[in-house]
């Protein structure tokens, strides 16, 4: 029986390199040409551990070399679908027995070959969705720590805290898993969120059917078969892709599914949400939906703000990964008394970021992920064109991938498209505002409450941005981006989703359910109970 250590060091986050290190470097150029002898493999659908071949293909292109195919993942059909289903409805009987010790042990050696081969994974997330290599490897790292921490957890939940004692009966709480889950990931975080959401929904001992992104699938089926090879029992994790119209809606809508745990857009996350609320004959459940969407997130700039700072934070926040991230910041809301100055040092400091090839070391702007985001981000420079005033970026860049350069669009008025719809891309709409008050108004007035932050030297202003700016990550005087696991668990309100926390101390709670269990007792145990004997 494989099993768990009995005793387990503290959990501690993944340290992220920023490849400084000549030796770090060199690790990962061979992990790249490494890379290069498995371009264009195809990749099974997985179920029951079997691998199956579909009548089509989805292919996973390279974004900074979009004629280049990373891998190709067999398209799924309804009958997959309704196989992987009935296979994990099966297999629910027997893992849910299996203890958390056993469930998680397969987390922390999974953790550990991911650890043993890092640059590995970071070579394939550079090629398949374009990271540059710090992001890169920031992925790999909150990978390995969401494997790390939620084994922990689920050992923390099979062992709750003792309840009230009442004389003449004995009770313990217990929390047993759901069911059938189905994970629907996103293409940005391809690896820490994919591996996380699936890690959480089989370590509280459900069975999980992962329907990747189409355009991150490869790197989804290459966790799968990681798990399998660590010896993860065949049908407890199933892989499934597919297109979300097809596939995905056919997963949601089933009677067989328990739960959904899906990252992704608010569009998607509200129909995922308005599907499951239905309730199909045969179905004895109300389907439960973690869901965690999208962001319009600001960075406030006080007037007593400490300028450089909050130039950088903004910068990195903006566009890291091409400002694909659901935590970007999108908006900077500046207090008019430093609004000139800010602009001016954030347009010297945007325009000196390179754009480029992210296999090439040192380019901090890689590709957006396809053509489709190129011409949207592209349709909403336009956009911002006549609702501000373009002073740095706003076209295409050279090389051949879907290249942008970092785009910054000034003057932009409150209710703005540009300042409250989601965009997706390296584009940064920034908004003057007359004082802290009118910018802690203007961050609050979108849709969405994912991230935020401010930068001011006052203690009363960052007290109130604590009590007053509505959002499930805020940050005081930092960048709005890099939750890590455990330090900052991960979430947000209104129509960014459903406050989930990833990475917290909560998260397993929602993929489990509590029961409660109370036994009557003979007088002599009430009186051992009583007296703390029993």
């Amino acid at each position: 029986m494989l099993t768990a250590p009995r005793t387990l060091t503290p959990f501690r986050n993944e340290p992220i390199r920023d490849f400084s290190d000549p030796g770090d470097r060199r690790l990962l150029e061979e992990a790249l040409d490494r890379a290069r002898t498995t371009i264009g493999r195809r990749w099974p659908v997985v179920i029951d551990g079997e691998r199956l071949h579909g009548a089509r293909t989805i292919p996973s292109i390279d974004p900074a070399h979009p004629d280049t195919v990373v891998g190709e993942v067999d398209e799924a059909t309804l009958d997959h679908v309704s196989r992987a289903l009935e296979v994990a409805t099966a297999r629910f009987a027997t893992w849910r027995r299996t203890s958390a010790e056993e469930r998680a042990a397969f987390l922390f050696r999974a953790a550990a070959q991911i650890r043993a081969t890092k640059d590995d994974w970071n070579a394939l997330l550079i090629r398949e969705v374009g990271k540059p290599w710090i992001e890169a490897d920031a992925d790999t790292a909150e990978a390995i720590d969401f494997l790390e921490f939620y084994g922990r957890e689920a050992l923390r939940l099979a062992d709750p805290p003792p309840l009230v004692r009442v004389a003449g009966e004995k009770n313990h709480l217990t929390y047993i898993p759901l069911g059938v889950g189905v994970v629907i990931p996103p293409w940005n975080f391809a690896f820490a969120i994919m591996a996380g959401m699936t890690a959480a929904a089989i370590v509280t001992g459900n069975t999980a059917i992962l329907k990747p992104s189409q355009d991150a699938a490869v790197i989804a089926a290459r966790f799968v078969e990681l798990m399998h090879e660590v010896g993860l029992p065949p049908g407890v994790l199933n892989f499934v892709p597919g297109a979300g119209s097809i596939v995905g809606e056919a997963l949601v809508t089933d009677p067989r599914t328990r739960f959904i745990c899906f990252t992704g857009s608010k569009g998607v996350g509200l129909r995922i949400n308005e599907l499951a609320a239905k309730t199909p004959p045969g179905q004895r459940w109300i389907k439960r939906v973690v869901a965690e969407m999208g962001g319009k997130d600001a960075i406030v700039v006080a007037d007593d703000a400490d300028l450089d700072a909050a130039v950088a934070g903004v910068v990195a926040s903006a566009y890291g990964f091409s400002g694909q991230k659901c935590s970007a910041c999108s908006r900077a809301i500046v207090d008019a008394k430093l609004y000139d100055a800010f602009l001016a040092k954030l347009v010297l400091a945007t325009r000196a970021l390179r754009v480029g090839d992210p296999a090439v070391y040192g380019n901090a702007v890689g590709p957006v992920i396809n053509r489709a985001a190129l011409d949207k981000i592209l349709d909403y420079v336009e956009i911002g064109k006549a609702e501000g005033r373009l002073v740095a970026g706003g076209a295409r860049a050279s090389g051949e991938g879907f290249f942008i350069e970092p785009t910054i669009i000034a003057d932009v008025a409150p209710g703005a498209r540009i300042e409250q719809e989601e965009i997706f891309g390296p584009v940064l709409a920034v908004i003057r505002a007359r004082d802290y008050d009118d910018a802690l108004a203007i961050a609050n007035g979108t849709e969405f409450g994912l991230t935020g932050a401010v930068f001011s030297a006052s203690e009363e202003r960052l007290r109130r941005a604590e009590d007053e700016f509505f959002v499930g990550n805020l940050y005081l005087n930092r960048k709005c981006t890099g939750a890590l696991v455990g330090v900052q668990p991960f979430g947000g309100f209104n129509m960014s989703g459903t406050d989930s926390k990833a990475g917290g101390y909560d998260y397993l709670l929602l993929f489990s359910q509590a029961k409660s269990i109370s036994r009557k007792v003979a007088a002599h145990a009430a009186d051992d109970l009583a007296t703390g004997m029993g």
